[in-house]
């Protein structure tokens, strides 16, 4: 059977970043021979506040003014692929642990984009599908936009976020495409040296296209009790303000996670190491419920699923964690008020 559908997953950066790219830059400034005092003027921080065993926490903005400056005084070009390019699943810490003890590919790509924010991560991440041809699409952004330092934020997310996939793939691992929405640069040729993959620039989006069949990938290190202590390691470790912080939002996320085993309240519940009344309360103050959220999610996916062409509605229907395409089918109509097949059919 196919891999289920993708949905729709978004991470947001915090307003207050633990800031490990700052230390790779200073690692360079070394290696160049620059001196980065200037890069700290004004800001009340020196180089004494980020050391790679305690990475400082510093505000979006001054990570932005700190980034600026940076670039501006290291000679050359390609630093956020050179910084990137060296990086693995250590460098990735608990989250890279709960990549590799998922169950498979895709469940490690899901809680890579959710838990983003706790490795400090820059941009925002979405992953979805791409409409025209079905791969896996990691789409990245700044909050506010930044011509200067985009450049580098991607290079350095998307060459880190290679090596990351190497470690748990595999060195045969590489995207279909890297797409960027920026001219190429003097060093265009290293990116796909770096990457291992076509480039595109001038591109509607800075995005990474995966080939599906990734996703089913097992992980060699997966561990559902490991797996477990792992996402609720990375839930304490979300900032404030990130977007996994909301209970609606949290659990479902954890429902897209395991749609096809279809999942009871009792089970999310012990996920989250809440009782199972307390989490139903949680969601009533939010506005909604259990079987409401839970239909939600599994509609959004169905929907998702038939929009692409070739997939059978009985395969759907075990994606959502129906085990009867019947049904599924009259699921499907109590949301929708639509068929399957209508939906299928629209344009």
């Amino acid at each position: 059977m196919p891999s289920p559908a993708l949905p729709d997953l978004t991470s947001a950066t915090p307003l207050n970043i633990k800031n490990g790219i700052v230390i790779g830059l200073l690692a360079r400034a070394d290696e160049l021979g620059v001196d980065s005092g200037p890069w700290f003027e004004g800001t009340r921080l020196d180089r004494r506040n980020f050391q790679a065993d305690a990475p400082a926490y510093v505000s979006y903005r001054q990570a932005c003014d700190i980034i600026q400056r940076a670039l501006d005084s290291l000679p050359g070009e390609g630093h956020g692929l050179e910084i990137g390019a060296r990086q693995d699943v250590g460098n990735f810490g608990l989250l890279g642990l709960a990549m590799m003890t998922a169950r498979d590919f895709g469940e490690a790509l899901r809680l890579g984009i959710e838990f983003a924010a706790i490795t400090g991560a820059m941009l925002e991440m979405q992953l979805a599908e791409d409409p025209a041809s079905g791969d896996v699409a990691v789409s990245a952004w700044m909050r506010n936009r930044t011509p200067r330092i985009e450049p580098f934020l991607c290079e350095e997310l998307f060459a880190s976020c290679l090596k990351l996939c190497r470690g748990l793939l595999g060195p045969g691992f590489s995207p279909r495409r890297a797409e960027l929405a920026y001219a190429p640069p003097a060093h265009a040729d290293d990116y796909a040296r770096v990457l291992g993959c076509e480039v595109r620039f001038g591109a509607p989006a800075n995005r990474v296209l995966i080939e599906r069949h990734w996703l089913a990938t097992p992980m060699g290190a997966h561990n559902p009790v490991s797996a477990r202590h792992m996402l609720t390691l990375c839930r304490e470790q979300m900032p404030r303000g990130a977007s996994g912080n909301n209970i609606v939002e949290t659990v479902g996320n954890l429902l897209r996670l395991q749609l096809a085993d279809s999942p009871r309240l009792v089970d999310i519940a012990t996920e989250l190491h809440l009782a199972e009344r307390t989490l139903r309360r949680q969601l009533h103050g939010a506005g909604t419920s259990w079987q409401e959220l839970h239909d939600r999610v599994r509609r959004d996916v169905a929907e998702q699923m038939l929009r692409r062409p070739g997939i059978r509605i009985a395969e759907v229907g075990a994606a959502t964690g129906f085990q009867d395409a019947r049904e599924f089918r009259r699921a499907f109509r109590r949301w929708t008020g639509r068929s399957p097949s209508e939906i299928r059919s629209r344009p």
